[in-house]
């Protein structure tokens, strides 16, 4: 072999070598253990569990020391405490299934020797309530509660032990009429929640989010009354805001997005009922670069839209109808004073789809 070959394949081989590998061992009788091994000759390895739909009888069940991840879900638990989740192997947990069971209420210190948890699902169960303190042990970034039937929950209860790393939180589907705000006084720090999904609950108002370093938040098919100055107070950093198909009658006010400065995306889509009252709704919003009005009764566009909207860069406005900024820069040499105009120029990008299939 040539000797300028040799260094590539030395270094080919250590790529081989430090790239993940997955097999089998033995398990707990019922449930599958996979290991992923990594590094330099596999000296580093990792075990996902997988212990669904075997009953209730499997828990607590015994793992490998080096378990990261856990699945217990659709085995009909009703129950889960600390005794079901502790010895060897659940200290170093950092990911947790529990979704499709038959949880109704959950122990206060259930995961409290978790202390390297960062994903939990807890989605699809009956819990209908929360415990003060039930993350605070873990540094949690990931929580799936959605499919539960959560009437009031407060925010206080995510402020986890994450070090400030951003947390996603999903509430969908549940029966939340009210959101309680994080308080100061309880002696903790605000949650780190970044990513908050809200859709298909039971609020009428947008909740007390002050505080929370929100990038994303749906509030799709909740019952909003009305969105009018003050309603996103506090939430400057949000930059993509989901309002689809919100039930009733929800009505937008001037400036009822005049806080979010920095918001990038707005979902107002499939929302019929939904009228205009005035270009002035999306006054604020210098930020915005897509908005989706498809579905709704905001059609057709004011003249002024574009004037509240200077970054905007595309509008759909329908199935398969897509809206542009066009900037039209006129004839050269300009004039002294000359300002482009600007307008939005809108395409069916389904009849395109369908000529371009008939030129084939």
């Amino acid at each position: 072999m040539p000797w300028p070959l040799l260094p590539l394949l030395l270094l080919l081989l250590l790529l081989l070598a430090a790239s993940g590998a997955q097999t089998t061992r033995p398990c707990f009788p019922g449930c599958q253990c996979e290991v992923e091994t990594f590094g330099l000759f596999d000296s580093f390895s990792l075990t996902r569990v997988d212990c669904s739909g075997l009953g209730p009888h499997i828990v607590p069940v015994p793992i490998p020391l080096d378990t990261a991840h856990l699945d217990l879900s659709s085995n009909r638990l009703e129950t889960v405490n600390e005794s079901v989740l502790a010895g060897p192997g659940y200290t170093t947990l950092s990911g947790l299934d529990l979704s499709h069971n038959l949880l109704t209420s959950l122990s206060p210190t259930a995961f409290s020797r978790l202390r390297y948890l960062e994903s939990l699902d807890l989605s699809h169960n009956g819990l209908a309530a929360l415990p003060a303190e039930s993350f605070t042990s873990s540094p949690l970034s990931d929580v799936n509660l959605s499919h539960n039937r959560l009437r009031e929950v407060s925010v206080s209860a995510f402020a986890t032990h994450s070090q400030g790393r951003a947390l996603h939180l999903d509430l969908s589907h549940n029966f939340l009429h009210r959101l309680l705000p994080h308080s100061s006084q309880a002696g903790r720090p605000a949650p780190t929640i970044q990513s908050l999904n809200l859709a298909w609950n039971r609020l009428r108002a947008v909740p007390d989010l002050r505080g929370l370093p929100l990038r994303y938040l749906s509030l799709d098919g909740n019952p909003l009354a009305a969105i009018g100055p003050g309603t996103f107070e506090g939430l400057a950093g949000l930059t993509h805001l989901s309002l689809g198909s919100l039930q009733g009658l929800p009505r937008l006010a001037p400036h009822g997005f005049h806080e979010l400065q920095g918001l990038q995306v707005l979902d107002l889509s499939s929302n019929p009922r939904l009228q205009w009252a005035g270009p002035e709704v999306f006054s604020g919003l210098g930020s915005l670069q897509e908005l989706d009005l498809s579905g709704t009764g905001l059609v057709p566009l004011p003249e002024k839209l574009l004037v509240h909207l200077p970054a905007l860069q595309s509008i759909s406005v329908g199935q398969g109808v897509q809206c542009r900024r066009l900037v039209r820069e006129g004839t050269y040499p300009r004039q002294p004073g000359f300002t482009p105009k600007v307008a939005l120029h809108c395409i069916d990008t389904q009849e395109l789809g369908a000529r371009g299939s008939n030129t084939l």
